[in-house]
């Protein structure tokens, strides 16, 4: 896990390239989705790609980079052409700062540059070759421009006579794309203007703009609008110590002075143009005059619009980042030392000078391959025709593997609900717990259990990961001594037995308290039905925030941590491995009180007394502030740390009162505005901070042993010994008889539902008193005696109702009788025959 880096560990994320996407799509996931993020894009590689995603009909592939460009706080660019060009990408977070020191990086050596681009594009040594560049934006006037341009270059050609058919002079036109019909309107303009064939010629801008500037000896810029920043051509041609002659527009005059850096010509007197370029062009040789000028330009190029590009950048950085409060406050923009907007730091770009504008656009251009053809194999119908069969297979698994889950999952949650509702006898609360023992023991004896629990059944410890989101999943461990506990069921890991807290804990199914409480709600969703889901002696929580720093324990010291708990060195002992003073947040050493105001905005110490004022009742205004001294040793943060099972459970007890006083203060006014006086701005985790230092408050007043556990080799040293507690421990206030007598009273009251207001306490785990179990046998003993009355009432009624007197009794005639009887019917049968 060295190689990852934790992304919440910085305020902000500055990226350069379109390489960088792969980054991006890490920080789409959760929790990196609020890290602010600027996406600088310095090329068009991309937007030239687009218009064949869209020809080519790749819709899913457009819509990829558009949910990227959507995930950056502010797309940052360095002139008003590309924004234009990537219009399609754009959700109103696109920013330009203009001015930007690429063009003069690396362009010391110019004359060797000169002769390499002359060569490449077929100049000879004599040819005298100006280039007249237009604005980057196309309008329907700029061919008018260019062609007054070519009409005030038109006298100057009789510098340069021809020779077989061929003039020194090359003029290039630099301007639009290659593939445009713009080249045809070049020559038609040639033409009549009557220029000597192969003199006028059109460039794109596409085709390698920079070459075509080094290869000039004249750079004219040929176009009148007024431009919102300094032109990116002028700036490019004054770098490589070119000529520069452009109209007196205002964002031009700004910074070239006439005949000092560069040459002006008013825009609305062409022919001034003609007489400047007779004046610096005598016999079709640059003067003396040109040359110096031209130097010049580039010393002013070299830190051209520095102020303006320092403030811009500083402005964008004060709007983007939210600073935690444990930072100082940066200086206003106004503020900046007029000293450090002079000039660039070139020292500090020293690792870029090898790399060119045309080296990041290949760099795109070649990741934009390999991304394509990555995308085509996984995406296309000839992909899905030769793996689809068995892709659908495993889908069709997967998804019948995910029901069952699902199944399994309800009908579980039911029969816990169920067996709530059961009418159980109970006891003291060691019969209680025995009995709960007792019942997780052989509930589900017969289910097939996940190879990790198996191996954690004998172990004396097992350390569980709070985590939000798959962005998290590369920062957990897969070892039996650790298990995960997913905070949304939405990213929880696959094929893993990690548990879902908001299936044992439903206030983390609000998503305020989920991201209020943070890792502090997988405490107490652990806590809820504790022998439900944990059944080692001792406990742990381990944050994937200090993974991601390199602060989580080494095999060394896990083996270590065991073996110091099955011989019970300690005893009952809180073990820690992330130190306070080696925090990131803690760079002055402070001590505990004025580190947890610097990363609580100042409130730290004021929200703890209030909180405790409310949790014991007391009045008065009195400051209710344990102490919490400084002695040399040092304290637990980042919720890394284990403990003994019992208690931990004290301390889950402490803490549910604890949070319900901290939050029955802050969530009117947080849960409306968004704003928590725990931090400078808007924060969704506005108790997490406070909480994480929470349990060395409870372990050192609760006369619990703490003892620091070196992550990389193991070995272990005590603080804040006993001996030095003495005198300081807050003891009765942390006693578990005070506690427990406050946690039942608690339970008493929401088990008589007598408050009306809004009450978190009873929704953060159970609800346990004595009075309870007294109430539950008295209603059971009142059944039973109801039953028992209803059966005797029955039997009273039954002895007591009326009976009807016998009409008559039955006789059995004897032998003698049916004899007779038989005679006379016989005869009575004749005498019927006979009438």
């Amino acid at each position: 896990m060295s190689s990852y880096i934790s992304i919440c560990s910085y305020d902000g994320i500055i990226v350069n390239s379109l390489e960088a996407k792969e980054v991006i799509s890490c920080l789409m996931q959760e929790p990196f989705k609020s890290v602010p993020l600027i996406w600088t894009i310095r090329d068009s590689t991309l937007a030239v790609r687009l218009r064949q995603y869209d020809s080519s009909g790749q819709i899913d592939l457009i819509d990829n980079w558009k949910k990227v460009f959507n995930r950056a706080s502010v797309v940052l660019f360095p002139n008003h052409v590309l924004p234009m060009m990537y219009a399609a990408f754009d959700a109103g977070n696109y920013y330009v700062v203009p001015g930007s020191p690429a063009e003069a990086w690396g362009l010391d050596d110019t004359s060797t540059l000169y002769n390499e681009s002359r060569v490449r594009m077929g100049y000879g040594s004599d040819d005298t070759v100006i280039v007249v560049a237009g604005s980057q934006f196309l309008y329907r006037g700029l061919w008018l421009e260019h062609a007054l341009v070519l009409q005030a270059l038109l006298p100057i050609c009789s510098n340069f006579p021809l020779e077989k058919n061929s003039s020194s002079l090359k003029i290039i036109v630099l301007s639009g794309n290659s593939n445009s019909n713009y080249s045809m309107a070049v020559e038609a303009i040639a033409a009549k203007l009557k220029y000597p064939n192969g003199v006028v010629k059109h460039k794109g801008v596409d085709e390698d703009a920079s070459t075509v500037i080094s290869a000039s000896d004249l750079v004219i810029y040929g176009s009148f609008n007024e431009e919102q920043s300094f032109p990116e051509v002028v700036m490019k041609a004054m770098s490589m110590a070119k000529p520069v002659i452009a109209p007196d527009l205002a964002m031009i005059k700004k910074y070239v002075d006439d005949r000092v850096n560069g040459f002006l010509f008013p825009k609305d007197k062409i022919k001034d143009l003609t007489e400047l370029l007779l004046h610096l062009m005598p016999r079709g040789k640059l003067s003396p005059l040109v040359h110096e000028v031209a130097s010049e330009g580039k010393v002013t190029a070299k830190n051209l619009m520095v102020s303006e590009t320092i403030e811009s950048y500083a402005l964008l950085l004060q709007n983007v980042l939210k600073l935690p409060s444990e930072v100082i406050p940066p200086r206003a923009v106004t503020e900046i030392p007029p000293i450090l907007k002079v000039e660039w730091r070139w020292r500090l770009f020293q690792p870029f000078f090898n790399s060119t504008n045309e080296d990041r656009a290949l760099k795109s251009f070649r990741f934009l391959d390999r991304f394509e053809e990555l995308w085509n194999y996984t995406h296309t119908e000839g992909y899905g025709s030769r793996g689809g069969p068995d892709d659908s297979f495993i889908y069709e698994i997967w998804v019948d593997q995910k029901n069952e889950q699902i199944l399994h999952s309800r009908k579980r949650r039911e029969e816990e609900e169920l067996k709530d509702r059961t009418d159980q006898p109970r006891g003291t609360w060691e019969e209680v717990y025995r009995s709960a023992r007792r019942a997780d023991r052989v509930k589900n004896d017969l289910r097939e259990r996940d190879e990790g629990e198996l191996e954690r059944t004998g172990q004396p410890l097992c350390i569980y990961e709070p985590y939000f989101g798959e962005g998290t999943w590369s920062f957990l461990h897969s070892q039996s001594l650790y298990r995960g506990i997913g905070l949304s069921a939405k990213g929880r890991r696959p094929m893993t037995d990690d548990i879902d807290a908001p299936s044992r804990l439903q206030l983390l199914n609000d998503p305020y308290y989920r991201d209020t409480l943070s890792e502090y709600g997988a405490f107490f969703a652990v806590a809820n039905r504790f022998d439900r889901v944990h059944k080692n002696a001792w406990i742990g929580f381990h944050s994937w925030r200090a993974t991601a720093r390199k602060a989580s324990l080494s095999k060394v010291a896990e083996n270590a941590l065991l073996d110091a708990i099955q011989t019970r060195k300690y005893g009952d002992t809180l073990f820690f491995w992330v130190r306070m003073d080696n925090d990131p947040r803690n760079h002055i050493q402070q001590d505990f009180w004025s580190f947890c105001d610097a990363i609580n905005a100042g409130n730290c110490k004021l929200a703890f007394s209030k909180a405790l004022s409310k949790m014991y009742g007391i009045k008065g205004g009195l400051d209710v502030l344990p102490p919490m001294p400084v002695d040399g040793d040092t304290w637990s943060v980042m919720s890394s740390w284990a403990m003994p099972s019992r208690s931990y459970l004290e301390f889950v007890m402490f803490s549910r009162m604890f949070v319900d006083a901290l939050d029955a203060d802050m969530y009117d006014e947080h849960r409306q505005s968004g704003h928590c006086f725990l931090s400078l701005y808007k924060d969704r985790h506005c108790y997490s901070r406070i909480l994480e230092l929470l349990v060395n408050v409870w372990a050192y007043h609760s006369a619990r042993q703490m003892v620091y556990v070196n992550p990389e080799t193991g070995v272990m040293h005590e603080q804040h010994s006993m001996k030095s507690r003495r005198g300081k421990m807050w003891a009765k206030w942390f006693s578990f008889a005070t506690l427990k007598s406050m946690d039942e009273e608690l339970a008493e009251e929401a088990d008589s539902d007598h408050r009306s207001k809004r009450w978190l306490w009873p929704s953060t785990g159970e609800i346990f008193w004595q009075g309870m179990y007294e109430k539950e046998r008295s209603m059971r003993n009142q059944e039973k005696e109801k039953r028992k009355q209803q059966s005797k009432d029955k039997l009273k009624r039954m002895k007591g109702r009326h009976r009807q007197k016998v009409l008559g009794k039955y006789r059995k005639p004897s032998p003698e009788e049916m004899v007779t009887m038989m005679e006379n019917s016989t005869m009575l049968n004749r005498s019927r025959k006979l009438l």
